[in-house]
């Protein structure tokens, strides 16, 4: 079967595999690849800077899939069932598993960073890893995942109606972000580097308030706030020195959830971030749960992914027109990889 690898950085290389063995065992499931949502991991990838990467990988963790085999102990899955993939494995049942944190395992492994992904025709994963749904098309399967990452974001948050909730980054997982957090019944911002990226959250979520990165964001916050500040700050960017500013954006007693990462070290200073009472929370990954409750509100209409679908390549394309995806600026927000 067709793959293709990720060789080194900015170098694909189109490889042949054999197909996966069709004898299963216990509760494995053979699949076949039909969409790929193309991640900030994956642009991160190629360009060689995302933090826990090792070369050479087949890229591949946002995916739609269909049931081509099952194994004998499999009871929740059928052939012909379209699903999304939950990729996130713990290689053993440590502490953080045992306590239900199935998203920050001590031997966490993610499909297409830590091992090869779905950037090729077939694979085989665990039942439990997938999600079915007999309604949803293959571009929706496909986004459940970042859905998820920004559902997780949300609930960290533990946001309540009453809450004043800034989302910093508009990309797909900020967007994510804004969505869940609407759901919450709280008052919701967002602010992004690109003016274009706002405009597109506007019409994907709704959102009213929106606000474009300046010199002078405290005062613009208080401005829209008659006073007040954000009690929470959700930071998906991924850039230290925003990252750093969600400190001064968040009110006395609030909480900054940073969901984005980089290469580095997160210095603040001790006094400032004592005397606000704050809290400050990682967020890595989802839960299981997520993917479920996610597939029921997209079949419900109450979200709906396919929105975030700016470009689309075949699967045939990615070594050639991948690094395209570089040159749209703010007018990328989720590409996907037909097969």
């Amino acid at each position: 079967m067709k793959a293709i690898r990720l060789k080194e950085p900015g170098q694909w290389e189109a490889i042949t595999k054999d197909f996966p063995a069709q004898e299963l065992k216990g509760d494995d499931v053979l699949v076949k690849v039909h969409r790929m949502g193309v991640c900030g991991t994956d642009l991160h990838a190629y360009k060689g800077n995302q933090p826990f990467f090792e070369y050479p990988r087949i890229l591949g963790h946002e995916l739609a899939v269909e049931v081509l085999a099952i194994g004998p102990d499999v009871s929740t899955l059928q052939v012909g069932d379209r699903c999304a993939v939950e990729p996130y494995y713990n290689e053993t049942v440590g502490q953080a598993v045992r306590r239900g944190k199935t998203n920050c395992g001590e031997t966490l492994r993610v499909l297409g960073v830590h091992v090869d992904g779905g950037m090729q025709e077939q694979l085989v994963l665990p039942a439990r890893y997938l999600h079915p749904s007999p309604v949803l098309s293959n571009d929706q399967l496909a986004l459940i995942e970042p859905l998820a990452i920004g559902c997780h974001a949300v609930d960290r948050a533990q946001l309540t109606h009453e809450d004043i909730v800034l989302v910093i980054g508009a990309g797909p997982i900020g967007l994510a972000t804004i969505q869940f957090a609407q759901l919450s019944g709280a008052r919701v911002i967002a602010m992004d580097i690109d003016a274009g990226k706002l405009d597109k959250a506007q019409n994907i979520t709704q959102i009213q308030d929106t606000l474009l990165v300046s010199d002078h964001i405290e005062e613009d916050l208080m401005s829209l706030l008659n006073g007040d500040l954000p009690t929470v700050v959700l930071d998906a960017t991924g850039n230290p020195k925003s990252m750093l500013n969600t400190f001064k954006y968040c009110a006395a007693g609030g909480t900054i959830v940073f969901i984005g990462l980089f290469q580095g070290d997160v210095v603040f200073n001790d006094p400032y971030f004592h005397k606000k009472e704050l809290t400050l929370k990682a967020s890595r990954a989802a839960l299981s749960s997520d993917f479920g409750r996610i597939v029921r509100l997209i079949e419900a209409g109450k979200i709906k992914p396919e929105a975030y679908i700016t470009h689309r390549m075949t699967f045939d394309q990615v070594p050639t027109d991948f690094e395209k995806l570089y040159t749209y600026g703010g007018a990328l927000v989720k590409a996907v990889i037909e097969y």
